[in-house]
Order: C-alpha cells, then structure tokens, then sequence
C-alpha cells in the first residue's frame, strides 16, 4: 500500500453544479476514493459538475481513467463538466496527452461554474 494521501471533498447546493474539491496525489491506490466519491452523485450532476484541481498534486494513468469515466458519466447524463485549477506541470500533462480536448480545463472554480450552467 501507499502512504499517499488524497482527499474529496463533496459540496452540493441545490440549483447549483456539484463541486468535488480534491487534493492529494490521484494514483492508483488513491482513484477508488475519487471514484467512490464521483458514484454517490446523481448520474445526470444536474446542473452541472465541477472538479477543483488546484490542490492535485500528481495524477497517473489510474486517475485519468477515473477523471474520463466521470466526463462520460456526465454526458451520457446530458450534463457538463468542468476542470478547475490545475497546476501548470498537471496542465502540460493532460495537454500532451489530448486531455484539453475532452476537458473543459478552467483556472478558477468561478470560470468553471460558469461553464458547466451556461
């Protein structure tokens, strides 16, 4: 097992985007928490979903497969996602390997609640 710590923090407002603030490193001993988190939400994330980023500190394959499954949770619910805050070595990654094609990458939690209700 890892010593590494991740963790979820889970706000939802009725009438607004569920907001998933997570922190921490996302690996493969940590995604189930992320997962597990992402599940206990209503399929649809009616009226939106918000993933806070800025305090990831590292993300493996592991984590992106949990972070795609949730994009396509969310669109075949007929809802939108959003990613907030990533860092600048996150954002590299997720660039190089396509992820800011599927993603709605935004800097600030605001930016990305503006998306996800538009």
């Amino acid at each position: 097992m890892s010593d590494r710590i991740l963790t979820v923090d889970v706000r939802s407002t009725p009438g607004a985007p569920h907001l998933l603030i997570v922190a921490g490193e996302l690996d493969q001993y940590s995604a189930p928490s992320l997962g597990d988190a992402l599940s206990r939400i209503p399929a649809a994330f009616a009226p939106g979903l918000v993933l806070d980023l800025s305090g990831l500190t590292y993300c493996d394959s592991t984590g992106i497969t949990v972070l795609v499954a949730a994009y396509r949770r969310a669109e075949a619910g007929g809802t939108r996602m959003a990613i907030a805050g990533l860092n600048a070595h996150l954002t590299r990654v997720f660039g190089t390997v396509g992820l800011d094609q599927l993603f709605s990458l935004r800097p600030t939690v605001a930016d990305a609640v503006r998306t996800v209700t538009v």
